[in-house]
């Protein structure tokens, strides 16, 4: 059994509407993602749409919302892989991760065009198992 701890979750009522709200989101950041020619658009639409598809499937499967607290989105991504039983979706996820707040808070990074469509084709296949999840 999966737990969901109350410093990052909050039990929630979601309606269907509100779910596919969320999953369009996701879906939205991801086309953004394929269509960029530019790495760093296209690995920071990938990581977002990888976060907002965990946000969907916790909705979608757990009825929780992640809470906007630090390290929440460590929490989102770890919950996704043990939802989806896919220890990828926590090591590529966290890797994801790691890069962003490297690029926010560390002066920037290179994403090459390979890595950022790597990523890119990663929260693809995460996205459309959680579609059909």
């Amino acid at each position: 059994m999966i737990t969901f701890e109350r410093k990052y979750f909050l039990k929630f009522n979601f309606s269907p509407m509100q779910i596919n709200r969320y999953l369009n989101n996701a879906l939205k950041d991801l086309k953004i993602a394929k269509e960029s020619k530019q790495p760093e658009v296209k690995f920071t639409y990938s990581y977002n749409a990888l976060i907002k598809g965990g946000i969907t499937l916790l909705a979608k499967t757990a009825k929780v919302k992640a809470r906007s607290v630090s390290g929440h989105h460590v929490k989102i991504i770890e919950k996704m892989s043990d939802i989806l039983n896919d220890e990828s979706v926590q090591s590529i996820g966290n890797t994801m991760r790691i890069k962003r707040n490297s690029d926010l808070y560390n002066g920037g990074i290179f994403i090459s065009k390979k890595e950022a469509k790597d990523f890119c084709e990663f929260v693809g296949k995460v996205l459309f198992r959680i579609k059909h999840f």
